[in-house]
């Protein structure tokens, strides 16, 4: 049973099916998650506008689904995709792109160099 959070979301993980690298994280909610499983592409929920957002939808850069996990809590989405092109908005393959290197945590909300 998917264990949606208190607005109706899960995390959704896109990977590789090829090679395993994570191409990005973005959320689903029920209709989308549905919506990914009825039609084979990938759907999220954008928290920022609202709605639904088919991934490529705009770019072409669609995400085909090959395998769908859930983990062991219920609580997080793995998607193994074919991307169809560059699966970040930058251009890049993967939106994890930057390493983050060099950084100490500060506090409890706080990281510094």
């Amino acid at each position: 049973m998917v264990k949606f959070d208190e607005k109706g979301l899960i995390p959704a993980i896109a990977q590789d099916a090829k090679t395993g690298e994570v191409l990005m994280v973005a959320y689903m909610n029920k209709e989308s998650l549905e919506k990914t499983l009825a039609t084979g592409q990938v759907w999220f929920f954008s928290r920022r506008r609202k709605e639904l957002w088919h991934k490529g939808a705009t770019s072409g850069n669609y995400l085909n689904v090959k395998k769908v996990f859930i983990d062991c809590d219920d609580d997080t989405i793995l998607l193994q995709v074919d991307a169809a092109g560059p699966v970040c908005h930058t251009g890049n393959r993967s939106c994890f792109y930057r390493e983050l290197g060099g950084l100490s945590v500060k506090g409890k909300d706080t990281l510094q160099r």
